[in-house]
């Protein structure tokens, strides 16, 4: 993760902490470079995400192999894979459609997805349909409540109109639409 996203809500790989416990972060400065021996896995091959990679390659076992998401903007990203240049594989996924995170510019750009979506479509490839799908639900989760906490609510339903959240988390949706009291409140009504 590139240090600058650290501080960032709306980072997917913060997300991606979350729902994977197993994943670790580790923080990318420029003047600071990671060690590859903190990162790579041992009896595992690392492949790195990266649209400049090759196809991942056939009869690949998720058990052997371990992934390195780059996290940050497209430019950062570009850095930090410049900087890792030969840790591992470089993969490239077939990813198409158009990306689901809207709290940032990119949706705007085809072929443009967040770390989280590169990892949804690489279980995909990997053939791991329960986790995608329960992460496709957190990842949707993530941006609508984002969108919502920015007070962009007209967007936020327009993103609800086809997110599988609508049926799979009803109570926490409408929960979200109840005014909660504000702390000074709860203070007087003692």
């Amino acid at each position: 993760m590139h240090h600058e996203e650290l501080a960032k809500p709306t980072s997917t790989g913060h997300l991606i902490r979350r729902i994977i416990p197993a994943s670790r972060r580790h923080l990318w400065h420029s003047d600071r470079p990671v060690d590859p021996a903190s990162v790579r896995l041992p009896g595992r091959e690392l492949w790195i995400l990266h649209p400049a990679g090759e196809p991942p390659p056939a009869g690949h076992n998720p058990a052997e192999i371990q992934v390195l998401l780059l996290d940050g903007s497209w430019a950062q990203a570009g850095d930090m894979a410049r900087s890792i240049n030969g840790w591992g594989r470089r993969i490239r996924l077939p990813m198409s459609g158009k990306s689901r995170y809207w709290l940032r510019s990119q949706q705007e750009i085809p072929g443009r997805f967040s770390t989280v979506e590169a990892l949804l479509f690489l279980m995909n490839a990997l053939g791991l349909p329960e986790t995608h799908d329960a992460l496709q639900l957190q990842f949707e989760l993530h941006v609508y409540a984002g969108l919502r906490n920015r007070g962009r609510r007209t967007e936020a339903e327009a993103y609800l109109a086809d997110s599988p959240i609508r049926s799979a988390f009803p109570e926490v949706l409408e929960s979200l639409n109840h005014p909660r009291p504000r702390p000074d409140e709860n203070n007087r009504n003692r």
